[in-house]
């Protein structure tokens, strides 16, 4: 029996105890997410949509229920749309890792585009905004989404941003969030579609897999300027495979700027000899190593000045081999130009043309960068009503800390990472979805993921021929964001839209 003196005090005890678990409950308390609505509208034509737009931050949760994100992304939803037939609805990110989505958003997806001076430096604000009627808003809802580390984006409760940053960590926190967003706005049984570019297509490959095995499937796959053996852009040691996929892309940038010897009219057709000499002979010789002799390493080099416009001295000084650095200080260092990486038409004074790497940012960066952060932004807080005291990091250079994990539970071997790639998420994919078509996007000039590259994935996929169709490439002469070229412009508005159309019936075509 407890003595009367003691009830009092193991109350007291107990009710401490009570109120040490409740404060525990409080400073792990989770602030509610935070949006912002706007109405928006969008015009092809004499056709005028209009748009439920809003922009903030989803409060993501784990499989468990549990927040663990306050996950950015802006939407655009038709309004006056039929609840009985819902229309289809694109998630779309950019790359990085990590970057924020505003580069698709005012480029060529969302209802307004930034207008922006092809081949110039676009470095005199202010900028406009104007109606983009190249936007897939015609056929498709949209939401735009910024992973966590970009945009307002950020951990809450007990996660941490190593839980965002990662090949798998990255899959799994984007395919929450579709599926939450899809059950919060009645959207499951719509026609879904992922739109990535650049880093997004490498995430395009693991996503879709994943969400098929949770059992969400996707109507189809966009890849804008796609890799998805990301080990191919990072030439290491002894990695001849890097020079082989890049070469094309070289060929592509002499003949734009006029460097290549007797340059043909046609730069498809020039392109098709590339990818002979590159398979045929290229390959060859680098396989060999040092057995070539004097006589074939001369041959090879000829060939290659006569489809870069690179001297055949600089290529056996650089024994057949000119890394993707080497190649934009190379190609117009007699014009004192450093050559663009994500858009080689792109050139910038070179400060120093005895250096063998540029050593500042990418021409084609410096020429549009600054206008699509500072239009985005004005578009952001201005028009859709986003609260101004609310940071919109646009990559992850704003994060201190940043590091990404590679690994990839695709990848593994031995017991430990074997490549950099999600070549087999999508091929496992397909088979297991035959009614899964991709539809890649790629520019001839984007140096920074390559066509040759992903012709070569493509190729080496291994598919069933019964679906080996289901990918279509379609080419642009731009670079690695073909939208800031007019002509490009028009070709994906066709591209996409139609692709959207065909994908978005209720039966299969198999």
């Amino acid at each position: 029996m407890l003595r009367p003196f003691l009830v009092p005090l193991l109350l007291i005890l107990l009710m401490g105890a009570d109120l040490f678990a409740q404060l525990a409950v409080d400073t792990t308390a989770v602030p509610p997410s935070r949006t912002f609505t706007s109405r928006q509208s969008v015009t092809f034509g004499s056709k005028t949509i209009d748009l439920d737009a809003t922009t903030g931050t989803f409060l993501l949760r784990d499989e468990d229920d549990k927040p663990i994100a306050h996950f950015g992304y802006t939407s655009y939803l038709a309004r006056n749309a039929d609840p009985a037939r819902p229309r289809p609805v694109v998630f779309a990110y950019n790359g990085g890792p990590l970057s924020a989505s505003f580069w698709l958003h005012v480029g060529i997806l969302g209802p307004k585009r930034i207008a922006t001076e092809d081949l110039v430096f676009n470095t005199v604000p202010p900028y406009q905004l104007v109606n983009n009627d190249y936007s897939l808003l015609e056929v498709a809802d949209l939401v735009m989404i910024d992973p966590v580390g970009v945009g307002f984006s950020k951990p809450v409760g007990e996660a941490k941003w190593a839980d965002f940053w990662g090949t798998d960590q990255d899959i799994r926190s984007i395919g929450l969030f579709i599926e939450q967003f899809l059950i919060h706005h009645d959207r499951m049984n719509a026609a879904k579609f992922l739109l990535g570019e650049s880093y997004g297509t490498y995430r395009n490959a693991g996503l879709v897999r994943h969400l098929q095995e949770k059992g969400l499937m996707m109507n189809g796959v966009i890849m804008v300027s796609a890799t998805l053996d990301v080990h191919d852009l990072f030439f290491g040691a002894g990695h001849d495979q890097s020079y082989l996929v890049f070469l094309p892309t070289y060929a592509a940038a002499g003949w734009f700027h006029e460097l290549v010897p007797e340059r043909p009219a046609s730069l498809e057709e020039f392109l098709d000899e590339v990818r002979t000499f590159t398979e045929e002979e290229y390959a060859p010789a680098l396989l060999r190593g040092d057995r070539l002799t004097d006589n074939e390493r001369q041959r090879i080099a000829g060939q290659l000045e006569r489809y870069t416009g690179i001297g055949s001295n600089v290529w056996l000084r650089a024994n057949l081999r000119l890394n993707d650095g080497e190649f934009f200080q190379e190609l117009n260092r007699e014009a004192r130009a450093t050559t663009g990486r994500l858009d080689a038409r792109f050139t910038a004074i070179n400060q120093d043309p005895m250096t063998q790497r540029p050593e500042r940012d990418d021409p084609f960066s410096e020429a549009i960068q600054g206008a699509y952060i500072t239009a985005f932004r004005d578009y952001l807080y201005r028009e859709l009503g986003a609260d101004r005291s609310m940071t919109y990091t646009s990559s992850s250079g704003g994060r201190e800390g940043f590091k990404w994990d590679w690994s990839h539970a695709g990848n593994m071997g031995w017991g430990t990472q074997a490549a950099v790639s999600t070549a087999a998420d999508l091929a496992a994919a397909m088979s297991a979805n035959p009614n899964l078509d991709v539809l890649i996007l790629q520019g001839y000039y984007d140096a920074a993921t390559p066509f040759y590259g992903i012709e070569h994935t493509v190729h080496h996929l291994g598919l069933d021929p019964s679906i080996r169709d289901n990918i279509a490439i379609e080419y642009f002469e731009a670079g690695h964001m073909m939208y800031v070229e007019e002509e490009s412009r028009r070709k994906w508005k066709r591209l996409v839209d139609e692709f959207i159309l065909e994908h978005s019936g209720s039966t299969a075509r198999r």
